[in-house]
């Protein structure tokens, strides 16, 4: 088989590989892709034609190359439609069609789902006005989360402990300073009590074929968010992430199936979405059991780098089980132990950085490490050389029968690692490392 990949961080060249261990898989090729798929076995990158948006390069470059199915890795894609676009041009897609990304796409309409087929989540309110929006937080005070409405690239959030904060948030993000017009919306939203984890999960729901509908989750995931060690620092889009979790129970992930799962279940079958594809369920477990947060119409990075490699199963075949309604029957297995993934940054991210950075990467010692490299933000320049071009540059990951060997894998590994001003966490997954509310 051939198949598309769409994106180009560190999930797509997870989800690439994870593709070429199938032995049914003869190539992938990754749209656009980076220097990691560049390099991958079995894989190569395409560029859509000049002139095309990412969606008519999608449909172009699947239509020449007769792939045999399409895995979406970002959200944006989504959110613009590139499901339905594959689809109608007869190539099969995992990733929901627009109708479902808007669940993402807009944190208003994934709310009033929430609360229309009772899926356990925090109280909120929606806001286009901003004066309203100030006299709300004015009334409930701090704690209070912020969250724009539209995609932010995970920026739209703000965790305000003050309300100074949370009447600063407002304002910056509804004058358009922050996000953009993702912003003109906001949702505030109770702040819940807590430690926050992410269930990834794939989703076969077909509409018109009730009977065959399900989600199926994954074993639960934490990424760190902070910069610093000791969830100190700023926000990121995450510096690591371990799977499973040892704090997680088996009643927790009961409770998640019986108050979140079922219900999201429930109303994607009711609106008729055609969803075939991945969800991501970020909860917060509180004191009451588990909550949902949000819903990304995708699988999560850097938790991917975590959770494929722990498949004891071919992902290629639960994609093909995830288009054509057999998902609910397939045998989901997983491998014991632990697998930890931090991730390796550039200099002054998540703010000013820069690019161009030659990356250095010591085969034998990350091979002796049983460490993977996945690749996010580099690319290759006009010499064939890997360099940096983004902020999260690459995730290595490990995986150990116990946490402990695990994370002395992926820690000696990234010793093998370097770039001018590459920095990373030195405690993903150790006790302390999570945020928590």
């Amino acid at each position: 088989m051939k198949v598309l990949v769409i994106g180009s961080g560190g999930r797509e060249h997870a989800i690439s590989h994870r593709l070429a261990l199938s032995k049914k898989v003869g190539e992938v090729i990754c749209v656009p892709g980076n220097g990691g798929t560049a390099h991958e076995e079995k894989c190569r990158n395409a560029v859509p034609p000049a002139g095309m948006t990412l969606v008519e390069g999608a449909v172009e470059i699947a239509k020449k190359e007769g792939v045999d199915f399409a895995v979406i890795g970002p959200e944006d894609p989504l959110a613009d439609g590139i499901a339905d676009a594959l689809w109608d041009n007869g190539i099969p897609t995992v990733g929901p069609k627009a109708k479902g990304a808007a669940l993402e796409a807009s944190k208003d309409l994934s709310k009033v789902f929430m609360k229309k087929y009772g899926v356990a989540c925090a109280d909120s309110e929606t806001f286009t006005d901003k004066e309203a929006a100030l006299a709300y937080v004015e009334k409930k005070g701090a704690p209070i989360v912020i969250k724009a409405d539209g995609l932010a690239a995970g920026k739209g959030v703000v965790v305000a402990k003050t309300k100074e904060d949370a009447l600063k948030a407002v304002c910056d993000l509804m004058d358009g300073n922050a996000v953009g017009d993702a912003g003109k919306k906001l949702v505030i939203e109770e702040y819940l009590q807590g430690v926050e984890i992410s269930v990834l999960a794939a989703v076969s729901v077909k509409s018109g074929d009730e009977k065959n509908a399900t989600i199926r989750p994954f074993l639960p995931a934490r990424d760190h968010k902070r910069l610093l060690d000791g969830a100190q620092g700023p926000n990121t889009g995450g510096m690591g992430a371990v799977c499973p979790l040892s704090d997680v129970t088996a009643e927790t992930m009961a409770q998640f199936e019986e108050r979140i799962m079922k219900p999201t279940l429930k109303g994607l079958v009711a609106e008729e979405m055609d969803y075939r594809g991945f969800i991501f369920f970020g909860l917060m477990i509180t004191k009451d059991g588990p909550k949902a947060l949000e819903y990304n119409v995708r699988l999560g990075d850097p938790e991917t780098q975590a959770v494929l490699p722990m498949m004891d199963f071919d992902f290629a075949d639960m994609c093909l089980s995830i288009i054509d309604g057999s998902l609910g029957s397939f045998g989901m297995k997983w491998k014991s132990g632990f697998q930890v993934a931090p991730v390796v940054v550039s200099g002054g991210y998540p703010l000013k950085y820069a690019k161009g950075k030659k990356i250095s990467l010591d085969e034998k010692k990350i091979a002796e490490a049983g460490a993977k490299v996945f690749i996010a933000g580099a690319v290759e320049d006009s010499e064939g050389a890997l360099v940096t071009s983004g902020g999260r540059v690459l995730a290595c990951s490990a995986h150990g029968e116990t946490f402990d060997d695990a994370w002395k894998k992926a820690y000696s590994a990234i010793d093998g690692i370097s770039f001018e001003g590459a920095f990373h966490r030195n405690d993903i997954g150790l006790p302390g490392a999570a945020e928590s509310n």
